[in-house]
């Protein structure tokens, strides 16, 4: 029998260069960024690099004051590192699945804790969601992301996207929602019949309502930023 054999293994596993631009799916679970000058990547996602490449943690003023206050009020969730020079740089965060957008002079919110990687030609700035922040703790907060240029996120498992119009408003766990469209801003609502059913410090009880007209990204999955007696 000559199955299972170690070349076999390198075969099917083996780097493929697919000719795909800045940044490639290697895998679902890896991004490999054929790196020319500069991006920007979340702190502690790389896992492999060839060539010569330099990373930078951001400067605590690089992308300004304000931001530098936004970033020591949604602690670590949003801290990127700048990666610069040349060569295949792979990124990974905790084995979440990939996806790759390419803005055409359009924007998208992401959650904090689900940006891989963005282009420098994208502008991006951090968005509080104040409201809750009695409620929540642990980086519930979002980025908006406009301009042109590739920009990768995360998701556990298979995102889901739900279509937004005037007529049908979308409600999500804040947990389980990873992006939605520029468009929308999100209001926080409690359900308080869901509150009684789960108990006192459930998450379950609050949610995102979104309204207008665009999408909404979830995942099966909630991270957990609930803090507190959460029975839910």
């Amino acid at each position: 029998m000559n199955r299972y054999t170690l070349q076999d293994f390198v075969n099917q596993t083996e780097q493929q260069d697919k000719g795909e631009g800045l940044f490639e799916l290697e895998t679902q679970r890896m991004l490999e960024v054929n790196l020319e000058s500069k991006i920007w990547a979340k702190s502690g996602s790389m896992v492999s690099y060839m060539g010569n490449i330099k990373f930078t943690r951001e400067g605590i003023l690089e992308h300004g004051i304000g931001k530098m206050f936004k970033k020591a009020l949604t602690g670590e969730g949003a801290s990127l590192m700048k990666a610069e020079g040349e060569g295949k740089l792979y990124l990974a965060d905790q084995g979440k699945k990939i996806s790759i957008l390419n803005l055409y002079d359009e924007s998208i919110f992401v959650n904090g804790n689900d940006l891989l990687a963005f282009e420098p030609s994208v502008s991006w700035d951090i968005k509080l969601m104040k409201k809750v922040a009695g409620m929540l703790s642990g980086g519930l907060f979002n980025i908006h992301l406009s301009g042109r240029g590739m920009i990768a996120i995360t998701s556990h498992y298979e995102p889901l996207t739900l279509r937004v119009t005037p007529s049908k408003p979308v409600f999500t766990d804040p947990n389980a929602t990873v992006a939605w469209s520029g468009s929308l801003q999100p209001e926080f609502v409690t359900d308080v019949s869901l509150k009684t059913f789960f108990g006192r410090g459930s998450g379950e009880s609050i949610q995102m309502k979104f309204s207008g007209e665009g999408f909404v990204v979830i995942q099966p999955f909630e991270e957990v930023y609930f803090s507190g007696d959460n029975n839910g």
